[in-house]
C-alpha cells in the first residue's frame, strides 16, 4: 500500500462498498455482503459479445449492488473504486484470463467533466494493482446520449456507432486488451470498442464488468 493510501485509510476508514460497514485492513467488503450479494458463478456469469472473447460479470446488477454503482457512477463516491476494482481483479486471477495490458471504454470529454472521473478508468487503475498488468487508454469517445437511458438493444447499439476512435494503436497492436466496464447490459458498448480496437490491430479482446444488467 503507497504513502498516500496509508493516509486515506486513516482520514476515511475504508468501508464496504455495498452496506458501509467499516472494514479491517486487507477488506474488500464484509462478511454479510459476501455471503448475501447475487454473486454470479458458472455460465451465468458469462455474456456472450460480439467480436470480443466474453464478458465475466461478477454480480447480478440489482439491490444493493445497483444502489453502490449508483453511488460509484453517479454520487461522486469514486473511493469506491479500489474495493470494486479490487475484487475484479481477484476473480480474473481465479479465471486465469490471459491479456497483454487492460484497458476500458472511455467516456466523452463532456461526461467526465460532469462528473469528474471516468468510472471505468478507476476500476481498470486498481486492477492494474494486483494484476500487474499495463493500464492504457485505447479508445475515445465522442459524446453520445448515456446508453442507460436506452432500453432497445438495437437502439444501443446505433446510438454508439461510430462513437469510438483509436488512440495510438501501435501501442496494442498483436495485444490481447483487456476491457473493464462497470455494468454490461446488451454488450453494445464493449463491442463497439472492441471493434475499433480489432480495426486498429489489437489481436483479441476480453472483458470483465463488475455487474451486468437486464438477464435473469
Amino acid at each position: 500500500m503507497s504513502f498516500p493510501e496509508v493516509i486515506l485509510d486513516l482520514i476515511f476508514p475504508p468501508k464496504c462498498p455495498f452496506c458501509g460497514v467499516l472494514l479491517e485492513k486487507g477488506e474488500l467488503l464484509c462478511l454479510e455482503c459476501q455471503k448475501a450479494l447475487p454473486w454470479l458463478s458458472g455460465t451465468a456469469e458469462e455474456t456472450q459479445v460480439e467480436l470480443t472473447a466474453g464478458c465475466i460479470s461478477l454480480l447480478r446488477y440489482e439491490g444493493k449492488v445497483r444502489e453502490a454503482v449508483h453511488r460509484y457512477k453517479f454520487g461522486g463516491e469514486s473511493a469506491l473504486s479500489r474495493s470494486l476494482g479490487g475484487l475484479m481483479a481477484q476473480r480474473m486471477k481465479e479465471k486465469g484470463v490471459v491479456a497483454d495490458l487492460i484497458s476500458w471504454p472511455s467516456v466523452s470529454k463532456r461526461r467526465r467533466r460532469e462528473r469528474g472521473y471516468d468510472q471505468a478508468e478507476l476500476l481498470a487503475c486498481e486492477m492494474e494493482k494486483v494484476l500487474g498488468l499495463p493500464v492504457l487508454r485505447t479508445v475515445d469517445k465522442a459524446h453520445r446520449p448515456a446508453q442507460s437511458g436506452i432500453e432497445d438493444k438495437d437502439e444501443r447499439k446505433a446510438n454508439l456507432l461510430g462513437a469510438y476512435t483509436a488512440v495510438e494503436p501501435e501501442s496494442f497492436r498483436g495485444k490481447v486488451v483487456l476491457l473493464v466496464d462497470d455494468v454490461v447490459t446488451t454488450g453494445a458498448t464493449l463491442s463497439e470498442c472492441a471493434k475499433t480496437l480489432r480495426l486498429a490491430g489489437a489481436e483479441a479482446v476480453s472483458c470483465i464488468a463488475l455487474a451486468r444488467a437486464g438477464h435473469k
